[in-house]
């Protein structure tokens, strides 16, 4: 029996469990919002909550500690390192690079909720899936 246990297991091996929620947490911080299955979604809240507080404290180790359950792919933009601004085309005359998905996790959405305690992600229930009838939601950034 699995009382008192808090792990979503989400019928999948801790291996193909972990490269998923680190996907959808990829894709939550590119997109802002992704929509997922309903246990998913609720799969990811705390996994998100968790590198937003990381990306608040914001200092090399929690980069780094957030570096570990991310995928750090280039979003195709560029941003400037020492504001956070966001071009689509890299500018002459300041110094920029590409924008990751951990540039913009530590430099835009951590500073976003620098002053929020807690409660970055919304969940909506969405209508059941078409081919199945699973349960769907819509899982976004406050």
């Amino acid at each position: 029996m699995r009382h008192q246990c808090k792990v979503h297991k989400l019928g999948k091996a801790q291996d193909q469990r972990k490269a998923l929620l680190r996907a959808l947490a990829t894709e939550l911080f590119t997109y802002g919002e992704i929509k997922t299955t309903m246990a998913r979604a609720k799969a990811l809240r705390p996994y998100a909550e968790e590198l937003i507080t990381l990306a608040k404290r914001g200092d090399l180790h929690a980069r780094r500690h957030a570096a570990k359950f991310i995928y750090d792919k280039e979003i195709g933009q560029y941003m400037d390192l020492t504001t956070g601004e966001v071009f689509e085309a890299p500018p002459a005359d300041k110094k920029s690079a590409p924008q990751t998905v951990l540039r913009k996790l530590f430099a835009v959405i951590g500073k976003k909720y620098s002053e929020r305690q807690g409660g970055y992600t919304r969940i909506y229930r969405l209508p059941p899936r078409r081919g199945d009838a699973a349960e769907m939601a819509l899982i976004q950034l406050v």
